[in-house]
Order: structure tokens, then C-alpha cells, then sequence
């Protein structure tokens, strides 16, 4: 017999037409659906999809199974949903791991509306610049991104995290912005050195049209911290490369610039990362749940976006 999860990843990437969507859905990694639905074409021992690089396609036999067991599996997961529903209401301390200067602008303003929602539910939430070890140390999920995922890990993805060059109108006062990532070199930079490595973090930026360069950015100040980094971009001391995440009050305030506005340098994504999707506690899946919502609702994943048809933002 079919597990509910093969069935799941099936139905999930048919609607989609897409493992990576129907992953972000289901709280997965696209490699999991991927190998549940195999599984599942082995075991009925028929191809369901066509794959390529544009997508997938149902064939005639996955077509006619999937309208075979795309309501029925619909009126399981609900009848499920209903009993779960009965159960202990989402109660105890929720312990989450950020990064701090997302996490100050961009979820904590959220969780009054979380809290709301889930009375019993208490906020343990860490601000901290490290991957923390979620069952080791007993936490219940993180938010950060391109975290590398530990075997048992899953991640859903929020957002973009995208880096963009810029500099506060002051400093760029009488000074001619770049046409691309060399011409960066020009300006004083402020550099970030990653104290886990000990070196200096180089960006390749990327524009519409596919084409990548070398972002060649002066290291005229060398900081370890985002947040400081971000400063020393406010008070004019060069241009900075930082995330989008980092800079969308200052960009949308006006108090930095962004350069190179058809260009980015793509750093992967910001998600929730958990130790297992089986049998969450309900703490831990409401709140995946009403993030994954709540970025939703706030458009935040467009307006992390770097890409010309994302978020606008002013440039120089």
C-alpha cells in the first residue's frame, strides 16, 4: 500500500507542475518529493510525469490517477485536519533561533498577531548570528539563510536573499555611480571578514540578462557584523554590499542607495529550518505555518527581491 506522503508529493507537484513549489508547500526539500514520487511510479510501476527543465507534465497515466485519488486524498488530509483539530490546542515555549538584525525588523514586529492567535504559546526567541544545532540544543526551529541542512533537517523557504551594493546619498554626492561590479573598486568599501572562516566574503553579482561578474569592492573598512556594516554605510563611509533583508527600511527611507540597481549577487534564501516534519509538535507546526503566511500576507518575498521586477527601490 501507498504511503500518505508518496501520494501527497504527487498530487502536491501535479497541481504545481513543479517539485520545488509543491516542496515549499509540504514543508520538504525538492530532492524529498522528488524521491516520493519515484517511489511511487516504481511501486505502480508507470511513469507519471515528464520532466525537463521547464517543468513537469502529467502523462496519460498520471492524468488519469491523479483524478482518481486527487479527491480522495483531499478528504483524508481534511478528515485528519479535523481530528488533529480536537487535540491539545498549540501550547507551550515556541524556542526559535534569528539572526538579530532580521529577526528586530522583520519577525518580531509580527508577534503580537502570533501571540494573539496562540495564547498559550510562549516566545523564546534568540537573536543570534549563528547555525544553532536544533536538537541539541532544544530548539524547536531557526530562521536564517543558506543554512546547510544536517541529515533530519527540513527548511521551507520565505524569501530571496539577495545582496545589493550601496552607499548613503552623502558619500555618493558629486560622485559618479558604477556601470558595473568593477567599477566598484573606485569607491572606499566596506568590507565584512567571516570570523568563522577568517577571511574576507566575496560576492559574484548577477544581472537580468544572466550575465555574472566579480564584485570588486574595496576593503577601505573591514567589519564582521552586518548591523556594523550597515552603520558605517549610513555615516558615508563607503559602499557596502549587504542582503536586501539587511537595508529595506534604509532603502525605502531613503537613507542609503542602492548602486548597480540591475545588478545582485544571489546568497540562496531565507527559511525556517525544523529537525523533522513527522509528528511536529503544534507549537512548532502552527507557527511554520503562520510565518509562512504572515511573509505571505506582507509581501515580504517580493520586497526582498533584488530582481528588476521586484521590490522598487531608489538607486543612483
Amino acid at each position: 500500500m501507498e504511503t500518505l506522503s508518496n501520494l501527497e508529493a504527487f498530487v502536491r507537484s501535479a497541481e504545481c507542475r513543479s517539485f520545488s513549489e509543491a516542496a515549499r508547500r509540504l514543508g520538504l526539500t525538492p530532492a524529498a518529493v522528488s524521491r516520493n514520487v519515484a517511489i511511487l511510479e516504481r511501486n505502480l510501476g508507470v511513469r507519471l510525469f515528464y520532466r525537463s527543465t521547464r517543468g513537469l507534465k502529467l502523462t496519460e497515466a498520471g492524468e488519469s490517477f491523479l483524478a482518481s485519488v486527487g479527491d480522495p486524498l483531499d478528504r483524508l488530509q481534511g478528515a485528519i485536519s479535523a481530528v488533529a483539530a480536537h487535540g491539545p490546542k498549540p501550547a507551550g515555549t515556541l524556542k526559535l533561533s534569528m539572526p538579530p538584525s532580521f529577526g528586530v525588523e522583520h519577525v518580531l514586529p509580527l508577534l503580537p498577531g502570533f501571540l494573539a492567535r496562540y495564547p498559550l504559546i510562549r516566545a523564546e526567541w534568540h537573536l543570534e548570528n549563528r547555525v544553532v544545532d536544533l536538537v541539541a540544543e532544544g530548539y524547536d526551529a531557526a530562521i536564517g539563510g543558506a543554512i546547510e541542512l544536517s541529515p533530519g533537517m527540513v527548511a521551507r523557504t520565505l524569501a530571496p536573499l539577495h545582496v545589493v551594493a550601496v552607499a548613503s546619498p552623502a558619500y555618493m554626492a558629486g560622485r559618479t555611480a558604477p556601470s558595473d561590479p568593477t567599477g566598484l573598486s573606485d569607491f572606499a568599501g566596506i568590507a565584512m571578514r567571516v570570523l568563522r572562516t577568517g577571511r574576507i566574503r566575496h560576492w559574484t553579482m548577477r544581472n537580468a540578462a544572466g550575465r555574472e561578474m566579480p564584485a570588486a569592492l574595496a576593503e577601505t573598512v573591514v567589519l564582521n557584523e552586518p548591523i556594523a556594516i550597515r552603520e558605517a554605510a549610513r555615516l558615508g563611509l563607503g559602499v557596502a554590499l549587504l542582503a536586501v533583508t539587511e537595508v529595506l527600511s534604509d532603502l525605502e527611507d531613503g537613507r542609503l542607495i542602492r548602486l548597480l540597481p540591475d545588478w545582485y549577487a544571489d546568497a540562496g534564501g531565507v527559511s525556517v529550518y525544523y529537525a523533522s516534519r513527522s509528528l511536529l509538535p503544534a507549537k512548532t507546526r502552527v507557527f511554520i505555518d503562520w510565518i509562512d503566511t504572515a511573509f505571505r500576507e506582507n509581501r515580504l518575498a517580493e520586497r526582498f527581491s533584488a530582481q528588476p521586477h521586484g521590490r522598487p527601490s531608489p538607486s543612483a
